[in-house]
């Protein structure tokens, strides 16, 4: 999905400059429609069952002319007016603020307030926006036309959103460095197959009123596609580390060759160890730099993330992932000099399963880029058994959004990678190999004697590892493992590369793993 809708809220974020902002003008009163039902996550649970045993109906897209004209200038002229927030003047310390239908988002969603078990749907007026330089009339518009997505508002800022929910079933939250950057969403369909992907749309949402003093906000969510159809409830929790605890109940319409499950999407332009689409004068452009697993079996993996030539797809099987995640380590500014969009603060995304999901794999995708504006990685759980029509899925897990995972390795981990030509400085190369060098820290590395030997261990699926070496960083307080890869002459076959350090028979550091093409020879 096109990343470009989103920018804007970022480019707000990071102009913002109070975090407590000036009290808005007295709040105006939402429009209730139609009458008042009762609600709970059960009822959403079968409205969603209800509708996987009938055929997929689509939400019809809007019809109206100067809305479906929109390009991403004149969209993002239309503005949410703060006072027509729901709850906006109630001291509560949620608003939520919603995004007008139009461009990228024709196909509206419902809105509803759930208030002691009864839900009512929130009424769209034109009057909530102001439409600016838009070239809409927003008095010719329609009365029902519902809305585009919603954003989150917390007291502690009344300016920026800590959470939007906009387009298909995609969302974005920030901890405390108030910096979008990746994005979630509910449910992946079939990506990576030699087929068009599906994806799944938050038709309705339902806004559980919060008590007044409460830092936690229950929205409810229903999803539909011609695959699936979903209940979803998400409890926020914004803090350093926004945090969301997410249940998802799956009723499939058909067969679904590839589910998944938590699915995160991100950007990955180049870094210190891709350097193919590197012509701009940042040091480095991503969102985040590397897949984090914490395995069944307690094995901490990092695998750094590439923008491949080609479309990638790798499968990591395990049995009851105890987490997974984009992260974005890297965190200096030096190394993007980039003050407009600061990549150095960009969110990670932690996923934590709550209860036994058994077995099958974390997936990553990375798709080729030209450039920052386009979102080419995704990562989600797939599990082993393929989602068959007529059965209830259901999982629970927490994300968590900000600077670091909430749990990390205890040993060393991986702070950077780097890679290129390899062979002995001065001395002729008599065939082409490329150079590894991955830095560790942390751990037990800073308390090793001098006395220690400790040893990298190398595993390769092609080619003959050269030259190999571990040796102290005092610049880190840990080690650099160096190794030189030589392919087999005139294959471009990816070569999967596998590296932890040890000593005494113990591992001393989470495993790197990296997949490599060698270049045409």
């Amino acid at each position: 999905m096109h990343r470009r809708q989103f920018l804007k809220y970022s480019a707000a974020l990071a102009a913002a400059s109070s975090p407590l902002c000036a009290p808005l003008a007295a709040a105006a009163t939402l429009k209730p429609l139609g009458e008042r039902k009762p609600f709970d996550y059960a009822w959403l649970k079968g409205r969603a069952r209800t509708l996987a045993a009938a055929d997929y109906v689509a939400t019809p897209k809007i019809t109206e002319p100067s809305l479906k004209a929109l390009n991403f200038d004149t969209f993002n002229a239309i503005h949410f007016k703060p006072d027509h927030g729901l709850w906006a003047g109630e001291s509560r310390l949620f608003q939520v603020r919603f995004f007008h239908p139009g461009y990228l988002f024709e196909r509206p969603v419902q809105m509803y307030e759930v208030v002691d078990g009864l839900a009512q749907q929130l009424a769209y007026d034109p009057a909530m926006f102001d439409y600016g330089k838009s070239g809409v009339d927003g008095r010719k518009l329609p009365g029902d036309l519902g809305f585009a997505g919603f954003k989150l508002i917390f007291h502690t800022d009344l300016q920026r959103d800590l959470a939007a929910f906009l387009g298909a079933s995609y969302f974005r939250a920030v901890g405390a460095e108030m910096q979008f950057g990746l994005s979630a969403r509910a449910l992946a369909v079939d990506t990576g197959l030699p087929r068009a992907e599906e994806f799944p749309q938050f038709t309705h949402f339902w806004f559980e009123r919060p008590a007044k003093d409460s830092g936690q906000l229950t929205v409810y969510a229903l999803m539909d596609s011609p695959s699936v159809a979903g209940a979803y409830r998400f409890v926020i929790a914004p803090g350093a580390v926004q945090v969301m605890d997410v249940d998802a109940a799956l009723y499939p319409r058909k067969a679904i060759e590839r589910l998944g499950v938590a699915p995160l999407t991100s950007m990955y332009q180049y870094g210190e160890n891709d350097h193919r689409k590197a012509y701009d004068w940042r040091p480095e452009i991503h969102d985040s730099d590397g897949l984090a697993m914490l395995t069944g079996n307690g094995e901490w993996i990092w695998r750094p993330l590439l923008n491949p030539e080609h479309l990638r797809f790798n499968s990591y099987a395990d049995q009851s992932p105890r987490g997974f995640g984009l992260m974005q380590r890297d965190r200096n500014f030096d190394h993007y000099q980039d003050d407009g969009v600061f990549y150095e603060r960009r969110p990670s995304l932690w996923v934590e399963p709550r209860g036994d999901w058994g077995k099958g794999a974390v997936q990553l995708m990375e798709l080729p880029t030209e450039d920052e504006t386009f979102d080419n990685i995704v990562a989600f759980w797939n599990p082993a058994e393929p989602a068959r029509p007529g059965e209830e899925r259901l999982f629970s897990y927490r994300l968590h959004w900000g600077a670091h995972a909430p749990v990390e390795p205890a040993a060393a981990r991986v702070i950077a990678t780097r890679t290129g030509l390899g062979g002995v400085v001065g001395q002729p190369r008599k065939y082409f190999s490329w150079r590894f060098a991955i830095d560790f820290a942390g751990g037990d590395l800073p308390m090793l004697g001098h006395e220690v030997k400790v040893e990298p261990v190398i595993t390769t699926s092609g080619g003959e590892i050269e030259l190999a070496s571990a040796r102290p960083l005092h610049e880190v307080n840990g080690y650099r493992v160096m190794f030189d890869l030589k392919p087999v002459t005139g294959s471009r076959e990816p070569i999967n590369l596998r590296v932890f350090l040890r000593a005494d028979g113990r591992a001393l550091s989470e495993t790197w793993l990296y997949q490599w093409s060698p270049p045409g020879q």
